[in-house]
């Protein structure tokens, strides 16, 4: 059901990340193509990872088709003195949701934690998507409301990088 994105899951992927992207209002804001994601995932020196979710059964997919993924890297807790994972993007098809998948790519995120020593799997969910915050809190996470997160793109990235 869960395993590690292969270079030939590429298409699979990118249609997914357009997907998400659709459901959080945000499609036009989508830029990246599939050859910048494979680059990404499988370069000469990989920052990001990603694993699949894929079907599994007779609920009208065919066995072995992606139907969700998890895009993950590398943080890190000066306070911890460790790395921890942050989850870019977990997605799921809404027709597939409900099967454990989503909870199936967790778990394989936290797995990699515990296996390695990492102290903290963090994400970000949009504050009116309450199906996801749901579903993350029925499984012990909580919300981090002490802290706002800021985010420079553009005009301002580019003003502020040419200083």
């Amino acid at each position: 059901m869960i395993r590690t994105a292969t270079p030939e899951d590429i298409p699979a992927l990118y249609a997914l990340v357009r997907e998400l992207a659709a459901y959080e209002k945000a499609l036009d804001e989508v830029v990246a193509s599939e050859d910048q994601l494979r680059r990404a995932l499988f370069g000469e020196r990989p920052a990001v990872y990603a694993h699949v979710a894929t079907a599994d059964d007779d609920n009208g997919g065919d066995s072995g088709e992606v139907i969700g993924f998890a895009l993950w890297f590398l943080n890190f807790s000066t306070w911890r003195g460790v790395h921890g994972i942050y989850l870019e993007d977990l997605y799921v098809r809404p027709e597939r949701r409900g099967g454990g998948h989503g909870r199936a790519l967790l778990a394989e995120l936290a797995r990699i934690c515990v296996e390695r020593g990492y102290q903290r799997l963090e994400w970000s969910v949009l504050d009116w998507n309450a199906p996801a915050i749901a579903f993350y809190e029925s499984l012990g996470a909580r919300p981090q409301d002490e802290w706002t997160v800021y985010r420079l793109t553009d005009g301002p990235l580019a003003r502020l990088g040419t200083v």
